[in-house]
């Protein structure tokens, strides 16, 4: 009798479990497919590519995204590039700095990018650093809104790694600094630095307020101008944008799919 009650007790949370899935996924991909099928109906009476024709054809939609691309790629090597020694500097040395930077993670969320648009502005705007004019600020602002997402990445995957072991390992066998980051410590780090790479792209690609203040040419406020003045064209953007995001996480999981990238990898230290 008992054993009749759990197998029914288990039946009735897997029909629930599957019930809020369906439910779930209803609620994601319906607005989505209303989405996809507007942007199908450029062409009056039948459906039709030809809102994505428009986009492909205007040349600004490939002169913004390719801004925002090489935004994106420099906001990437300049993030990692500060972000990676400071986490693993901190998981080695200053481990009681970790909330200290936990912290300051959560000021991105807190600080609306209008303001910290209108403080770049400000600050750089006067000798010595009048720099206001050149795409490194953006690329700076665009940095401090990556931060959090990057820090999480790396943090996650040094947690998941037994750091000080593979130091130790490492350096007993004499290996230096510059050989246990680019042989020991990145390769295992891959999965997280795709993460934060992937998530960067993302941001950058879709980023609005920064690049209308400081006033440059990307890919977000492209977008915002077809949506006041055009009705498929949008829709047709925001699918293209959907898929681009998606096909980063696709490229992801495609790439570190038999990767877990946490083990160790001593052979370039002997």
């Amino acid at each position: 009798m008992s054993n009749r009650k759990t197998r029914h007790g288990t039946g009735v949370r897997k029909a629930f479990s599957w019930l809020w899935m369906i439910i779930g996924l209803v609620y994601f991909f319906l607005p989505l497919a209303a989405t996809f099928l507007f942007s199908l109906k450029g062409k009056k009476g039948v459906l039709s590519f030809v809102a994505y024709q428009h986009v492909f054809a205007d040349p600004k939609f490939l002169k913004t995204f390719g801004f925002s691309l090489e935004m994106s790629i420099l906001t990437v090597i300049i993030g990692l590039a500060l972000i990676v020694p400071t986490a693993i500097w901190i998981h080695l040395k200053l481990p009681k700095a970790k909330p200290v930077i936990e912290f300051f993670t959560l000021l991105p969320f807190v600080i609306p990018p209008i303001i910290l648009a209108f403080g770049l502005i400000r600050i750089y705007s006067r000798p010595p650093f009048a720099i206001v004019s050149s795409p490194l600020l953006l690329v700076a602002g665009y940095v401090i809104i990556a931060f959090p997402y990057i820090y999480k990445s790396v943090d996650a995957g040094l947690r998941a790694m037994d750091l000080r072991g593979l130091t130790e390992a490492a350096q007993s066998l004499g290996a230096g600094w510059l050989t246990l980051l680019f042989q020991v410590i990145l390769p295992n780090l891959r999965t997280a630095l795709l993460s934060a790479l992937f998530l960067t792209f993302a941001i950058v690609i879709g980023e609005l307020t920064l690049a209308v203040l400081l006033a440059w040419p990307a890919f977000g406020p492209y977008m915002a101008l077809m949506g006041r003045n055009l009705a498929y064209e949008p829709a047709a953007l925001a699918i293209l944008s959907f898929g681009m995001t998606w096909g980063a996480i696709g490229l992801i999981q495609a790439v570190s799919r038999g990767r877990p990238g946490q083990g160790s990898n001593l052979g370039g230290t002997h």
